[in-house]
């Protein structure tokens, strides 16, 4: 993968700047910049902060800043968190493949370990795995090149009783919530169908493999599925 142009060595804050960017325009409808409020809740910090460090990846052309219009990563930046994201990717796929993590404490280790490991490992790793196209939650993992497909996602919680869907891909910041969609099968690959749904936004009842299950509206959202 390219490197960025003049900063052979970022900071683990900046890339966790970066790739906090990435995810906020990759959620927001039409590609829409990330809310600086929006980056500070994601990333735990003061908006004060947060505002001095979105002008200071500005001036090193990671990102695009308006004054209250948001930030959009550059071509640069994207660069960045893209390869940030495939470090964090590869990483979570071999502790789970190779070293048998389970699925719900392997996003917190590679959060870690992102910032250390070297390209030369990262590409080590993808080829010992035969090289996956997703992460153990179903997040497609960037190609040493910095290729990477976004396929549009419909939230479970969207659905309609009746409809069918294949789980594609889940939320993997909250172990809890892990666990919790193991607990009902709502893996990536799961076949589902939503037999019926609360009122006024209530609770899905969803069939996967012949169970019943009742999900909640909050757990609901953080499951991406695409429709049969």
């Amino acid at each position: 993968m390219p490197n960025v142009p003049n900063d052979p060595g970022l900071t683990a804050p900046v890339e966790d700047y970066l790739k906090a960017v990435y995810e906020l325009e990759r959620r927001g409808a039409g590609g829409e910049a990330a809310a600086t409020n929006a980056l500070a809740e994601r990333l735990g910090v003061a908006p004060a902060s947060v505002t001095g460090m979105v002008r200071r990846l500005a001036d090193q052309g990671l990102l695009a800043y308006e004054r209250y219009r948001g930030v959009r990563l550059t071509e640069a930046g994207r660069r960045a968190a893209l390869r940030t994201l495939r470090r964090h990717r590869v990483i979570e796929s071999y502790l789970a493949t190779v070293l048998g993590y389970p699925w719900d404490r392997v996003h917190a280790e590679a959060e870690r370990l992102e910032h250390a490991a070297s390209d030369e490992l990262i590409d080590r790793m993808a080829a010992a795995l035969g090289n996956p196209a997703f992460d153990p939650h179903g997040a497609p993992i960037p190609t040493r090149d910095g290729d990477v497909t976004e396929p549009r996602l419909t939230a479970l919680g969207d659905l309609a009783p009746g409809q069918q869907a294949r789980v594609v891909r889940v939320s993997d910041e909250d172990g809890a919530l892990l666990r919790y969609l193991a607990e009902l099968a709502l893996l990536p690959g799961a076949e589902l169908t939503v037999v019926d749904r609360g009122p006024f936004g209530g609770a899905l009842t969803v069939d996967v493999g012949g169970q019943r299950y009742v999900v909640g509206p909050a757990a609901a959202a953080q499951v991406l599925v695409e429709r049969s």
